[in-house]
């Protein structure tokens, strides 16, 4: 005899059937689920259909499908297929939606026609965070990641790509012809002959559509073009390798780790800096905050920018210029008095201030010495010209960024911190999508996608600090 636990038998009726509500506990993220949602107010937020004519077909509450969304989000399902299927088997839904089974279709078209609304939700749960004061330690670290589009290498386009592949088709369609017009066919059957000739044909045919591809390349801003998503870009990711994908920006919460602002772009790192600060000074209502980046965001125009608002910066800088490359002294190895304003190169000669200039819209502060460099010893060291002696250029505001430097040789622990912070979010969002990341394409679609992702992860970082229970019932105050 059996001394395993028995399970109910599949035929036993009951006399009173068991409520949905019975299933689910009182721990249970659902809940929280079902008050946040609950708690907003979805019109406002940018929802459609919230409000719905007297006749009609009716329609699925957008707060049912929202809860519905946040949910396959956070138990990794995104898919809208895959929702429609749970929604007919898995009881946690049922309790959920109260029974209701809407196809994908109508899933897919939610998550597409409110995109605004979603965004807005994102948003609104970070306020609902600031009211928790969650953000009182205003350090946020700041960095951009990598994630797969819909997409790959083979249908993205470069001037070069372009350029060798039309060539390669060139020389393929002269072999061809080449061998077709000698005379000496006798090695070569019939069905041969024929068959080079409907390889002829369709390389001329996709020859044109090449030369269509290559016009468009060059005339796209970012000289490429992507067939199946045009919006995703070929990027560089972080082991080197060039994929077509999108740059996610992300600012973090430093003592919590909640993502306060996000942004889907297309581009570098380079040049972001002030707009996703601007986003978390707008969320957290204030300007006193720290923000730590890596040197992908160094930039002195844009952090001049995000000084000139009040907040605090520290971001080191990367060595771009070639110097050491090219074997002539960097800029770094010349030594800048403050009080003098002059600079003291390698040899020991002294540059003072000569004149203005402008480049690249910067007024710049020129420093040479025309004699020294002339009769320098270590000459070939310092400048591969002839004529010219070395300058140094000096931004106008280069003072301000020397003060940052400063504070981020003090503040050793800051790319730790920011490490630690901005890296761990990305890592759980991608694994929660999987290999191929994003679903959607276009970029509209794609920052829907991660606006669900961010807000489900802050959910689950709130549950993980307040507890389940602890969160539904600030949620409801």
């Amino acid at each position: 005899m059996s001394h395993h636990i028995k399970g109910q038998s599949r035929t036993q009726a009951t006399l009173f059937p068991e409520a949905l509500d019975d299933f689910v506990t009182d721990e249970n993220p659902l809940r929280v689920i079902d008050a946040f949602v609950d708690s907003v107010d979805l019109a406002s937020l940018g929802f459609q259909k919230v409000v719905t004519k007297a006749t009609g077909r009716p329609c699925y509450h957008p707060g049912m499908m929202l809860k519905l969304y946040i949910y396959g989000y956070l138990n990794r399902i995104q898919s809208s297929r895959r929702l429609e299927k749970e929604t007919h088997r898995n009881v946690e839904l049922m309790w959920l939606l109260g029974r209701l089974t809407p196809d994908f279709k109508t899933i897919a078209d939610f998550r597409k026609d409110n995109s605004t609304g979603i965004k807005n939700t994102c948003r609104q749960f970070i306020q609902l965070c600031r009211e928790m004061n969650m953000f009182t330690n205003a350090v946020v670290a700041i960095d951009g990641s990598k994630f797969k589009a819909v997409n790959n290498k083979k249908k993205t386009y470069t001037p070069k790509k372009a350029k060798d592949l039309i060539a390669r088709f060139d020389a393929s369609i002269a072999h061809y012809l080449s061998v077709l017009a000698d005379k000496d066919k006798q090695e070569y059957s019939d069905e041969d002959v024929t068959v080079m000739h409907e390889k002829v044909a369709w390389m001329k045919k996709r020859l044109v559509e090449l030369a269509e591809i290559e016009r468009k390349v060059n005339e796209h801003p970012d000289k490429q073009l992507s067939l199946t998503d045009p919006d995703s870009r070929l990027m560089k990711t972080s082991n080197m390798v060039r994929q077509v994908c999108y740059n996610v920006q992300s600012a973090v919460d430093s003592q919590h780790h909640l993502i306060i602002s996000h942004e889907v772009t297309q581009a570098t790192d380079r040049g972001k800096l002030h707009l996703v600060a601007s986003q978390v000074q707008e969320a957290l209502g204030t300007t006193n905050i720290t923000f730590v980046a890596d040197k992908g965001y160094y930039s002195r125009v844009d952090i001049k920018n995000v000084l000139d608002t009040g907040a605090e910066m520290l971001v080191p800088k990367g060595d771009t210029s070639g110097a050491t490359k090219a074997g002539i002294f960097n800029k770094n190895q010349f030594k800048y008095d403050k009080e003098k304003d002059e600079y003291i190169c390698p040899a020991g000669n002294v540059l003072p201030y000569r004149r203005n200039a402008i480049e690249d819209g910067l007024k710049l502060k020129i420093y040479v010495n025309h004699i020294a460099c002339r009769d320098c010893a270590i000459r070939a060291k310092c400048t591969r010209s002839r004529k010219e002696p070395r300058k140094m250029r000096r931004w106008e505001h280069e003072n301000e960024i020397d003060a940052m430097h400063q504070r981020l040789k003090e503040a050793s622990d800051t790319p730790l911190i920011r490490k630690q912070t901005v890296e761990h979010p990305f890592g759980t969002i991608k694994m929660w999508m999987g290999a191929t990341h994003y679903l959607t394409k276009r970029l509209k679609n794609v920052s829907t996608e991660t606006n669900l992702h961010v807000l489900a992860y802050n959910l689950k970082r709130m549950m993980s600090i307040k507890g389940t229970i602890g969160l539904m019932e600030l949620i409801r105050q």
